[in-house]
């Protein structure tokens, strides 16, 4: 995609719109796949009794005529096969933060919107590459990790983030400058431009408004007259622009987690282990970043059949340190994995968070002086990755048998590179 400010503006914004496609049916597709992958479903209440509307349904339902909103009786009489599924709000929720969470590691500034999309500003996260090289891995990772199929908006403001998104579906990724709403999006209904509904669209079509190009074309004061503040609002949105910004105000995480889904199968226990390593480092880095403590620790563990696991212990004392997060992980997979069968996926989530400022942490009575040292070559190594990627400290553990091909596969070129960035680090925190 080439360099940032190739494709907009200097000074200008770059946020993405992520769009979880069908997201109540994917979420129990992934759950289980053998039942429900590439079947017609749909979730709705009363199922038994055959009463209430779609929530939402599956695009294998849809291209078979049946819609969100539509009576399920009206459903099953285009097609009886349909397999309806009960609401569960309570795994939703869990597949909505692990995608978040994903979404996370890229920007601090993510505003959830709803249960299934979130607006991102990448504008500062240019470590991680292009605004598409960006929203193909967010996409990826949460196939990959999830099960789950997404779309993405790439523009300059949330509104065409949130049109691109609309764009392609699903597993589609858009890019909306404003240089291409004359040519994509005036020819359209004004009813399809975000934040006009069906009574405002019909309201402008007695205006004889009906394109969103002639809405861009219109008097503003035509448009003020008939509807306020709202009608400059509309000119200026069928034009592209919008000036919102991302609001990053988020609740305090209530877990933070990591999975990853192997390029191939692990039975090897020293192979488990050096992947529990790289997820317990990740979780800490997020952990430390939102100045974060964890109470507790879980587990997954998923074979190839799709069987998922999950165990979980809770921690003597507060942490936000790697060490401590891969032993515990370690003293789990331990015990409830005696044997050796093959594994396709990973995850560790920490649990029990509570706020740093109102924890106190317990130092090893041994190891107290060597305390301030070992947290300011934390912090250093956290600001290094911040600057130049996830990858830019490696630890010993993490890089295995080859070393060369780990660091080749996270893009850092050479360990030489790599060594100055540890070098570095241990430097500043013997200086400070």
């Amino acid at each position: 995609m080439g360099n940032i400010n190739d494709y907009y503006p200097a000074n200008g914004r770059v946020i993405l719109h992520v769009d979880m496609n069908a997201f109540y049916c994917s979420v129990h597709e992934a759950e289980e796949p053998e039942r429900y992958k590439g079947q017609p479903t749909a979730v709705a209440g009363s199922v038994e009794l055959r009463k209430g509307v779609i929530v939402t349904c599956s695009y294998a339902a849809r291209r078979l005529g049946i819609r969100t909103g539509m009576n399920v009786r009206q459903a099953l009489k285009i097609y009886p096969d349909l397999i309806l599924i009960q609401p569960n709000f309570h795994l939703y929720r869990k597949y909505s933060n692990a995608f978040m969470n994903i979404a996370y590691t890229y920007t601090p500034l993510m505003e959830a919107t709803s249960i299934d999309e979130c607006y991102l500003d990448i504008t500062g996260s240019k470590q991680f590459g292009t605004p598409l090289e960006i929203a193909e891995e967010i996409q990826s990772r949460i196939r990959e990790e999830l099960s789950l199929p997404c779309s993405i908006g790439i523009a300059p403001n949330k509104l065409l983030a949130k049109m691109g998104s609309d764009m392609k579906k699903p597993n589609g990724i858009s890019i909306l400058r404003i240089r291409d709403v004359p040519r994509l999006l005036w020819g359209r209904p004004c009813g399809e431009l975000f934040g006009i509904g069906s009574k405002t669209a019909e309201k402008l079509r007695k205006l004889s408004i009906n394109t969103i190009g002639e809405l861009a074309a219109a008097d503003e004061q035509l448009l003020t007259r008939a509807f306020g503040v709202m009608g400059s609002w509309m000119k200026q949105a069928a034009n592209g622009q919008d000036h919102s910004p991302v609001n990053a105000d988020r609740e305090q995480s209530k877990s933070i987690g990591h999975t990853t889904t192997l390029p191939a199968d692990i039975t090897s226990p020293e192979d488990v282990r050096r992947v529990l390593l790289n997820l317990s480092d990740q979780v800490a880095r997020r952990l430390r970043r939102q100045e974060l403590m964890a109470g507790g620790i879980q587990i997954t563990l998923r074979t190839p059949d799709m069987k998922t696991i999950t165990r979980s212990r809770q921690l003597g004392t507060p942490t936000e340190n790697t060490d401590d997060i891969y032993r515990e992980a370690c003293l789990l997979y331990e015990k409830h994995w005696k044997q050796e069968k093959p594994l396709r996926l990973l995850g560790i989530t920490l649990q029990q968070l509570c706020s740093r400022a109102d924890s106190a942490v317990q130092l090893d009575l041994f190891d107290y002086e060597k305390q301030p040292r070992k947290e300011s070559l934390t912090k250093v190594m956290d600001e290094l990755r911040n600057k130049f990627g996830e990858s830019a400290v490696l630890t010993a553990g993490m890089l295995g048998d080859d070393p060369s091909a780990l660091i080749r596969n996270h893009k850092v070129r050479g360990t030489s590179l790599q060594m100055d960035f540890v070098r570095s680090a241990e430097r500043k925190s013997e200086q400070e």
